[in-house]
């Protein structure tokens, strides 16, 4: 990790989120840029597409002034003071965001997350879910800091399929960059159920095909893939989940959800997602 961008709108979990990506930026010594987007309303479209705010310069600026001074209140509790950069951008939170990581080459991207319930998770979801299904660059959603040093167990829910050759790429780097033991992870759910051979059988075959090591394999039946991966992390205590997502969107989330925003939902452990090329 080269460059970590930090999304924060100063809430506690943002702040979580800055705190933890300060530690990973210290272990790798990193770059850390933080963003904060500022979304405004609009009047109304031009007939030439542009878009009137509804707020006058002088708001704005007071807008962008506060933002600056909630960052050097934030910064001035780490030691670390170089290698951290801040600016504000105005526009929609998820667009920006993803934008701004791909222009700058960010490696990743750090977010502190409440998780989401009820209705709110269906209609309205977390900005933080938002981009873990829209970005090209991975995602680590956090609850709170904490050391990073103390990241040495990894679960990793997988469905076994050998086209994924970018998404385990990625995944040894990450069980590198923490020297953590991997625990490969199959749950069968009542529609999705395999002998106990056989998924042995495919998770051997699948660790040998990536060339895994350090890691262990697992099986559990479950309702659903997410309770299974839940009940999971809670049963070893992880210290991390890595995740795959395919980044659903329209009709296609409503009704069939994403198993990866689900977790990042309802998990208070690190979360680190990524979305699988095409």
């Amino acid at each position: 990790m080269k460059k970590i961008l930090v999304p924060c709108d100063f809430s506690e979990p943002a702040i979580q989120a800055y705190d933890f990506a300060m530690n990973l930026a210290e272990k790798s010594n990193a770059e850390v840029l933080v963003l904060k987007v500022i979304d405004l309303p609009f009047i109304y479209e031009t007939p030439f597409g542009n878009n009137l705010e509804y707020f006058d310069p002088g708001t704005i600026k007071y807008l962008e002034d506060d933002a600056n001074n909630n960052f050097e209140k934030m910064k001035s509790k780490h030691s670390r003071k170089d290698m951290v950069s801040f600016t504000t951008l105005r526009g929609s939170v998820t667009f920006t965001i993803n934008q701004f990581a791909l222009e700058n080459k960010i490696d990743t991207i750090v977010m502190g997350t409440r998780g989401a319930s009820g209705l709110k998770e269906y209609w309205i979801g977390s900005n933080t879910e938002k981009v873990v299904r829209f970005s090209q660059i991975p995602v680590l959603a956090v609850r709170k800091s904490f050391d990073v040093s103390t990241i040495k167990n990894i679960v990793f829910p997988t469905t076994l399929h050998l086209d994924q050759n970018d998404l385990i790429s990625r995944i040894k780097e990450l069980q590198s960059f923490f020297s953590a033991k991997l625990h490969l992870l199959l749950v069968n759910t009542p529609n999705n159920m395999l002998r106990t051979k056989d998924e042995m059988d495919l998770m051997e075959e699948f660790a040998r095909h990536y060339k895994l090591s350090n890691y262990t394999l697992n099986t559990r039946n479950d309702f659903s893939e997410q309770d299974g991966i839940i009940n999971f992390a809670h049963e070893l205590n992880a210290d991390m989940i890595a995740m795959g997502t395919h980044g659903r969107r329209g009709l296609a989330h409503l009704f069939m959800g994403s198993v990866t925003e689900d977790v990042v939902n309802h998990v208070d452990c690190p979360i680190w997602t990524y979305l699988i090329k095409k």
